[in-house]
């Protein structure tokens, strides 16, 4: 395994219109109350997996839900999957406490998100 390998889906992300009246929502379907309860976003953790709801998301340029590869090299993989076709969306940032994110698409214009924990 090289050090841009990932490990996997582990979060998935859902564009929501109305947070109030999506949080119960996913609350029933997973079975759990969100770990993370902010005005800009809403996590849940269940079955190894973080499901998050972002609220204007559609305006960020989300239509769809977006899976996150959780990779040890953000910066590796990123230049792994642009050399391989894939266009950056969103360039890798810290979304707080260490964690970055990143976006791409592929050759289809699917979107495809990139993770690395601190």
């Amino acid at each position: 395994m090289t050090d841009s390998a990932n490990q996997g889906i582990k979060t998935v992300l859902h564009p929501v219109s109305d947070l109030a009246a999506a949080k119960p929502v996913y609350s029933a379907l997973l079975g759990v109350p969100p770990l993370a309860d902010e005005p800009y976003y809403v996590g849940f953790e269940v079955a190894g997996q973080h499901i998050g709801l972002v609220p204007g998301g559609a305006q960020q340029g989300m239509t769809a839900p977006v899976a996150y590869w959780q990779v040890p090299d953000i910066e590796a993989k990123l230049a792994e999957v642009t050399a391989a076709g894939a266009v950056v969306k969103e360039p890798a940032h810290d979304v707080g406490g260490g964690r970055l994110v990143a976006t791409v698409t592929d050759p289809d214009g699917n979107v495809l998100g990139l993770l690395q924990d601190p």
